[in-house]
């Protein structure tokens, strides 16, 4: 079977996989991930960025050898088995169900009006610091959430499976974790994180424009996100995290953006889609996790058709 219809199954049954059983409650690869890197971490770390990149690259370069060594050892079976260790790849790194999940979640206690135990879910899904947030504030901080964890959970590994197979999807996976686990700008890791922040960013890039792409077709309001899209994206501080979030609050017809707080770190960030949205109500959250299963599906056949053709012009050559 051709790389870009094992591809295309897997990655589908990956999808399907996770929409029917969602994350594993024990014994998650990525959280093994988690574990192997805080562990190396522990022994390299420096308040050096040298000491950073050396982490990055034993990280990521491992998590993306064991990807490309099993993608190897199948590589005269059947296609089936390369069928299914795509899939297996495909769900172990993606997180869509799990993400809606979450959402919903904080938006029924909202709704049923018990901020607290809001507050008490919302950092299982972002690094908001809950006690400084009312209602309105969480219900924003979610739909923040949804937006910006739908190119990074789900539609930015699709497009490294799509590039490079396992070992891509694996390796996508390696650079996002590492990133929220060392990139953010903690005295600790502002040196030693800036290589995993920098990689972070760069893999990143494709997906959160395929994202931003497939909001403006799925959603409700494509002008809104193009307009959106256009004026305030550039002034978000993450060149990944702004066309997505920009798009979705175009999308939905809502402000996002604004006073942020970070484990006591106060931000002050440009509102998107300011001049046309509304405030995000707690309704919004549910129209947030709909258009992030849209655009994940959207992605899917985008990476699906690029790999197709890319497979199409490499045997055209040959």
């Amino acid at each position: 079977m051709r790389a870009d219809r094992v591809f295309a199954y897997g990655a589908t049954a990956g999808l399907i996989g996770d929409r029917i059983l969602g994350d594993p409650r024990r014994g998650h690869p990525v959280a093994a991930f988690g574990r192997a890197a805080a562990a190396v971490e522990r022994s390299l770390w420096r308040d050096d960025r040298g000491r950073g990149v050396l982490h990055t690259l034993v990280c990521a370069g491992g998590a993306t050898a064991v990807g490309a060594l099993a993608a190897r050892s199948l590589r005269s079976r059947p296609a089936a088995a390369r069928v299914a260790l795509t899939a297996a790849a495909t769900w172990a790194v993606v997180g869509g169900t799990s993400l809606g999940r979450e959402a919903r979640a904080i938006g029924g206690a909202l709704a049923a009006g018990d901020v607290e135990v809001a507050r008490e879910r919302l950092p299982h899904l972002c690094g908001r610091d809950p006690h400084s947030l009312d209602g309105q504030q969480m219900a924003r901080a979610v739909v923040e959430s949804v937006a910006e964890n739908t190119s990074d959970a789900v539609v930015g590994a699709l497009v490294w499976g799509a590039v490079a197979g396992v070992p891509g999807l694996l390796a996508f996976r390696a650079v996002n974790t590492l990133d929220a686990m060392v990139g953010h700008k903690s005295p600790r890791h502002l040196r030693y994180g800036w290589a995993s922040a920098r990689l972070d960013d760069l893999a990143g890039w494709p997906g959160a424009r395929l994202t931003a792409l497939a909001a403006v077709v799925a959603g409700p309001d494509r002008r809104g996100a193009v307009r959106a899209w256009r004026a305030d994206a550039a002034a978000h501080p993450s060149p990944n995290a702004g066309p997505v979030e920009a798009s979705f609050a175009g999308a939905l017809g809502v402000r996002l953006g604004g006073t942020l707080a970070y484990g006591g770190r106060v931000e002050h960030r440009a509102v998107l889609n300011g001049g046309a949205g509304r405030p995000v109500e707690v309704a919004d959250i549910e129209r947030a996790v709909r258009l992030s299963r849209r655009v994940t599906w959207l992605a899917l056949g985008a990476c699906v058709a690029a790999r197709t053709l890319a497979e199409r012009v490499r045997r055209g050559r040959a």
